[in-house]
């Protein structure tokens, strides 16, 4: 099939981020499903790509026989114009269908500031804006994520939200949607059925009212008895019911997350009273280290990855994290594999977990102090002291890492002057522990965000900072950021993005009309600060009439919310204590901890029940404490770590102290080495067609080496501290153009032979990209830039095809060809060794091979040297097929004689002899057919 994007793809920036065919996609014939859901992110690929949500809900509904699951992404603004222009739908990644034939279009709504991009899907997509305006005849629009439970700014544009955590649930419903449009039920009656039996808030089956302590909008009661008065979270009681997906669709483009990312936990004990995740994924729920081990080394072996991490809210409150890095590490030494540990509180590494971190790599790590005094930690209930970020920062630089980043926020309650100033001078004193460590190699970063009051937190009901008073605060930082020393790196969000997050954060249903006015008005990608233009948003508040500050002001804790038909679990009275205790500036330790160690700093014995026993606040989540504790001493059991206390004691506090006193007097322990042989050289060559045609040099790079991994073939690295793949590659390949051979060569570490290394690496490729022959290197032998000097090409002509035999005998009889390249004029046919057409039946091979409709093709071989090349279209251009279309057949060598040889092979002569003049070689020099 032809993709819908083929004429003009080459157009667009980074094709490859709407094309598909990626290693691991899946992809299902339609007529042998029963629904079909296209996961439709509202960011960009490299964006969506590392969302972690998307990866988990397209191996569960992929993992269904009666479900097909597909991807798309939010476009960027040139494919938007492309298919305005011509009319051309936003189409899906797997099978290039139009989001509007599907049965269900879901859109993971992670962030405000992406609303905008939830409409370029659904008018691209061929679907109405509002969800009043659609019947029968178009999909289920369903939004899920952490915003699904606050959604009322963009109720009207969708029909349903899935609240709470969906694994248990999703496919039945989809199922169930798909057999209901089947069966010609009306669309409200199929809404209505579905919300009374799963945790679906569908906006069209209740009422509004004006809360009039407030101003703002509140959902008052259902107008259908079928949905319920309040809708209830769904929640995954076992994550080890649903094992995080070992392979994905491995992506053509660099992801911004770009390795195997494993979900180890979900919720978090810290209680910080900003966060809203910490507060929506209660209660902490931990997968089992065999589980988290096994989706581990499946996306390193299965997807081949060099790098994976290990994710959760909180990764230093895993109760087995320092045994599991330990055990996962031993895995991927072998492996070459680095290890990321993400969301690391200050005070959560211990020797042993960073000595592991740092046997691979070690270049920076990040903590979120966010706050830079005690009194503001404790009043957002950061658990976190000075001390422990200095002790932490001196383990850090002590072993070897040079630089940290520290995150933190302004705007937060009871903010003062010194809380702000505190910031920058935390950062600093961090910094002068590096310098005495390690010396100026230290480098520390201080970034600070703007608070955003959240909903389903304690601070919901709190002001905003105005843009002019977060303006001042962040001169502030940097009048403070000079006076400092030791200097800090200071980076700053923009004030408008957080002003525009806050409105729409507590929002009611009245912002739908500035949300569609501001889109329309040319709103796209608004978290890229490039992008966002705060004066839109104005505009857009003045034409609705709307005025911002009622959504930024302090909220009654007496007024009803616009949130508060959703119930995420936790009491009311819960989070007004905490607000309540904040503004004391009074802290709660986390729960989920050992009682007796919160009291006492010396160890509990596990005999003294009550003081070994959890602690619990009673916010409303029904924690299974008692199976909790349980659980976590059977996770140690699993690694073979001791059945130890959770907490050190007294005397292992004084030991680790007086270890730290000690390691402060050493000299930073060396990085780590890779160990490797000499290993062998290969070369093969490979094809490029179809949709890979359209991956970048630097993308190609990063597919091969992950074939070679996933082909379970060790291949050598450079030296360095950062080792890469030694792989070496023949000229590069302008985007969009295909090829039947490219060449690339590497270093191998073993004993191979070709048909065996071909067969393994055949199985680990993508469709479009396949190493079709091998050959090794003798020792000695020329490196493939030294034997390489010439390319063979195609050339297709676009519309009726004119006489290309007196084409290219009028071109090869010219003694110049010269044709424009910028502000030089290239004359083309110096570089030209040979043109001739290709005869029928080879054209058609070569057509079918390529993807294109059959026709006849004009061949040419070209210089490729230190001298210079000509480009193909300009061999194009100069010939008289402006336009054509291009491919390459492969790369040659030349003999001195001005044969040609296959490079794989060795030259039958010592290459590099042939000059750039066409007189050393004949016009009618035949070409060799170099094909798959």
């Amino acid at each position: 099939m032809r993709h819908p994007y083929a004429d003009f793809a080459h157009e667009i920036e980074r094709p490859v981020r709407y094309l598909g065919g990626e290693y691991g996609q899946v992809v299902k014939d339609p007529a042998s499903v029963s629904a079909r859901v296209v996961l439709a992110f509202p960011d960009t690929y490299e964006i969506g790509m590392s969302h972690l949500g998307t990866k988990i809900l397209y191996g569960l509904l992929n993992g269904h026989e009666a479900i097909a699951c597909e991807r798309a992404f939010a476009p960027w603004a040139d494919l938007e114009a492309q298919l305005r222009a011509r009319n051309v739908p936003l189409v899906s990644l797997e099978s290039a269908q139009p989001l509007c034939e599907f049965d269900v279009v879901g859109i993971s709504l992670q962030f405000e500031l992406c609303y905008t991009n939830v409409l370029t899907l659904l008018d691209l997509g061929g679907i109405p804006l509002r969800a009043e305006a659609r019947t029968m005849a178009h999909p289920l629009v369903l939004g899920g994520g952490p915003n699904a439970l606050h959604p009322e700014p963009v109720a009207a544009f969708f029909d349903a939200f899935f609240i709470g955590e969906a694994e248990e649930e999703l496919p039945a419903l989809v199922l169930e949607w798909a057999a209901l449009r089947r069966a010609g039920t009306s669309r409200r009656d199929a809404l209505a059925t579905l919300a009374a039996r799963y945790a679906l808030y569908v906006p069209a089956l209740y009422e509004v009212r004006e809360e009039p302590l407030t101003g703002c909008l509140v959902v008052d009661r259902p107008n259908d008895d079928r949905a319920p008065r309040r809708v209830r979270r769904a929640l995954v009681e076992n994550l080890d019911k649903f094992p995080f997906p070992a392979l994905g669709p491995v992506p053509w483009a660099e992801a911004v997350f770009d390795r195997a990312a494993v979900e180890i936990a979900r919720g978090c004990t810290e209680g910080c009273r900003f966060c809203q995740a910490g507060m929506i994924y209660r209660p902490v729920r931990e997968r089992s280290p065999d589980s988290i081990i096994a989706s581990i080394l499946g996306g390193v072996d299965r997807a081949g990855y060099d790098e994976t991490s290990l994710t959760c809210l909180s990764t230093a409150d895993v109760s087995c994290i320092t045994p599991l890095v330990k055990e996962v590490m031993v895995r991927l030494r072998a492996r070459k594999v680095a290890l990321a540990v993400s969301s690391l509180r200050a005070y959560g590494l211990n020797e042993e977990l960073l000595d592991e971190l740092a046997s691979v790599r070690a270049t920076g790590l990040t903590f979120a102090p966010e706050a830079g005094t005690q009194r503001m930690r404790d009043v957002i209930n950061k658990n976190v002291t000075e001390d422990h970020i200095r002790e932490s920062a001196e383990r850090v630089f002590r072993k070897g890492w040079s630089r940290l980043k520290l995150y933190f926020m302004i705007g937060q309650p009871t903010e003062t002057d010194e809380d702000v100033r505190g910031i920058v001078e935390t950062g600093a004193r961090m910094l002068a522990i590096g310098e005495r460590a390690i010396g100026h190699r230290a480098e520390v970063t201080v970034s600070v965000s703007s608070h955003v009051p959240k909903p389903h937190t304690p601070f919901q009901w709190c002001r905003m900072d105005p843009p002019d008073e977060l303006e001042r605060k962040q001169v502030l930082l940097r009048d403070v950021a000079k006076s400092v020393r030791p200097h800090v790196k200071l980076k700053m969000h923009q004030r408008g993005p957080s002003f525009v997050e806050g409105i729409l954060s507590r929002g009611d249903r009245r912002l739908a009309d500035v949300i569609e006015w501001a889109w329309r008005d040319g709103a796209r990608f608004d978290t890229w600060d490039e992008l966002f233009e705060l004066s839109r948003w104005q505009r857009a508040f003045a034409a609705c009439g709307l005025d911002p500050a009622r959504y930024l002001g302090t909220i009654p804790v007496e007024a009803r919310l616009s949130w508060d038909h959703l119930d995420i679990g936790l009491e009311d009275s819960f989070l007004l204590d905490e607000y309540r205790r904040a503004l004391k500036d009074r802290l709660s330790p986390p729960c989920g901890k050992p009682f007796g160690t919160l009291l006492h700093p010396t160890n509990v014995a596990d005999t003294d029940a009550e003081a070994r026993r959890l602690v619990c606040y009673d916010c409303g989540v029904a924690c299974d404490l008692g199976r909790m504790r349980e659980e976590r001493r059977d996770f140690l059991v699993q690694l073979g770590a001791t059945d130890r206390p959770l907490e050190p004691s007294l005397e292992e506090r004084s030991e680790a102290e007086r270890e730290r006193k000690s390691r402060s007097r050493r000299k930073p322990e060396p990085a780590p080495q890779f160990v490797q042989g000499e290993g062998t050289r290969w070369r093969f060559r490979y094809t490029k067609l179809g949709r890979a045609a359209f991956i970048s040099h630097l993308d190609v790079n990063r597919l091969l080496q992950r074939v070679l991994r996933r082909a379970g073939i060790t291949a050598c690295y450079t030296v360095g501290f950062h080792p890469k793949t030694d792989l070496t590659f023949g000229p590069a390949l302008a985007l969009g153009v295909p090829s039947l051979g490219e060449l690339v060569e590497v270093r191998l570490d073993g004993e191979f032979e070709a048909a065996d290394l071909l067969e393994r690496l055949g199985a680990a490729s993508p469709e479009s990209v396949r190493l079709i022959s091998a050959a090794r290197v003798a020792p000695g032998q020329p490196s493939m830039g030294q034997q390489v000097n010439a390319a063979d090409w195609l050339l297709r002509p676009r519309g009726a095809a004119p006489d290309l035999a007196l084409l290219a005998q009028t071109y090869l009889a010219r003694d110049a060809a010269p044709v424009e390249r910028g502000d030089k004029i290239i004359d083309t046919r110096r570089f030209v060794l040979a043109l001739e057409p290709v005869a029928d039946e080879d054209a058609r091979r070569f057509c079918d091979a390529l993807g294109w409709e059959p026709g006849p093709l004009l061949r040419g071989r070209v210089i490729v040297g230190p001298n210079g090349s000509v480009r193909p279209t300009e061999l194009a251009r100069a010939v008289g097929l402006d336009g054509a279309e291009l491919a390459r057949l492969g790369c040659v060598g030349l003999s001195a004689d001005g044969s040609a040889y296959d490079p794989l092979s060795p030259p039958p002569v010592v290459p590099r002899v042939v000059s750039a003049k066409k007189s050393l070689v004949s016009p009618d020099v035949g070409l060799e057919r170099v094909t798959s």
